[in-house]
């Protein structure tokens, strides 16, 4: 005889002030979930929302004892150039619902679009996570994670790149770089002069500074700069977060001088030894587009793509956003972007940045 099928009966909060002992138990249910990320802590979710001016909020599901069973952090995205979304979560590439069981994953799901039809936004979009039945498209295919194990010395990490991007990690050797590690002033600012540069150079609008400051301050010793410089002038510079026993270098980028010097190549190479002599065990290289020139620098150094599924789910009607700076309706602004001065792009990128998410 079949046992009839109980499910545990649960609760959906919402979390939507900076509460320290709400927001502690959660960034403790974030650590201890294998699955958590850095996109899922309040230190992400707090530091983009105060430095781009996006409200944010956490669904929660709980049980009868009041311990969380699943969390589901997001952004309530404005722009008029972009249009209106929840986004779990604003400016990352990861987030998503984060739960103990496939039924809270579902019980947060319905409530999060009873959250947006009762707050008028035409779309969901989860990067990353369980994804939820029913009325949900997933997407598959568009993106691609990389992540490996570190090896266990300078040499065999040396070693353990293909032979081809190590040639080109021991031409940057032979330029004798200074590589420094940290997260003062001066880091700072080196770190967004040169991503600024190398963004504008993509195309792209630039983040505000802002936004680096307060994830810096957030996140504490779990997250550095750390810049590449030839004759004291930075040249590659990258902006780490560090979760469990993972680094992430997140926001990275180079001059034009940095491809010349191999300044790239040293950087990623000086963070994987950095990152294990602070304990870390993987790399995890972000994700990139299938088919773009990132995606293959990544497999260049050894790292096996692995697909990443994100969900959406939209109002009937309505069409989900487009941000993605490659796609073609985007063309000409990017051209356009490339050939801005870098007073101007800068002066105007974070404007423009803060609607994404």
């Amino acid at each position: 005889m079949n046992m009839p099928f109980n499910p545990q009966i649960l609760t959906i909060k919402v979390v939507e002030q900076s509460d320290a002992d709400d927001l502690l138990r959660l960034d403790q249910f974030v650590l201890e979930h294998s699955d958590g990320t850095p996109f899922h802590r309040p230190a992400w979710v707090l530091s983009v929302a105060n430095a781009c001016d996006q409200q944010w909020r956490y669904l929660v599901a709980e049980d009868q004892n009041s311990e969380v069973q699943a969390i589901l952090p997001l952004h309530l995205v404005h722009s008029s150039l972009f249009g209106r979304a929840l986004v779990s979560s604003a400016f990352a590439v990861g987030g998503g619902i984060l739960s103990r069981s496939a039924h809270a994953t579902q019980l947060l799901a319905d409530a999060a679009w009873q959250f947006a039809e009762c707050h008028s936004f035409p779309s969901i979009e989860l990067r990353g996570g369980p994804v939820p039945e029913e009325h949900w498209q997933q997407k598959d295919g568009v993106y691609a994670g990389f992540v490996t194990d570190l090896a266990d010395s300078d040499e065999n990490q040396l070693l353990a790149i293909p032979r081809k991007q190590r040639a080109e990690v021991r031409k940057g050797v032979k330029n004798d770089l200074e590589v420094r590690v940290g997260n003062a002033e001066q880091d700072r600012v080196d770190h967004y002069a040169v991503y600024s540069e190398s963004v504008r150079n993509l195309g792209t609008p630039v983040f505000p500074s802002d936004l680096f400051a307060k994830v810096l301050d957030a996140f504490g010793d779990a997250a550095d700069i750390l810049t590449v410089l030839e004759d004291g002038k930075p040249v590659a510079s990258v902006l780490s977060l560090y979760h469990n026993d993972t680094v992430m270098p997140y926001w990275g980028g180079g001059t034009w001088e940095a491809r010349r010097l191999r300044a790239n190549d040293i950087m990623y190479y000086a963070l994987m030894n950095h990152a294990r002599d602070r304990g870390c065990k993987r790399f995890d290289f972000g994700r990139s587009k299938v088919g773009t020139g990132a995606y293959s620098f990544k497999k260049n150094w050894g790292f096996e793509p692995k697909s990443l599924s994100y969900a959406i789910r939209t109002a009937n009607g309505e069409e989900a956003r487009d941000v993605n700076p490659m796609s073609p309706k985007y063309r000409l602004q990017v051209a356009l972007w490339q050939r801005l001065p870098l007073s101007i792009a800068n002066r105007l990128g974070p404007f423009i940045a803060k609607g994404l998410g």
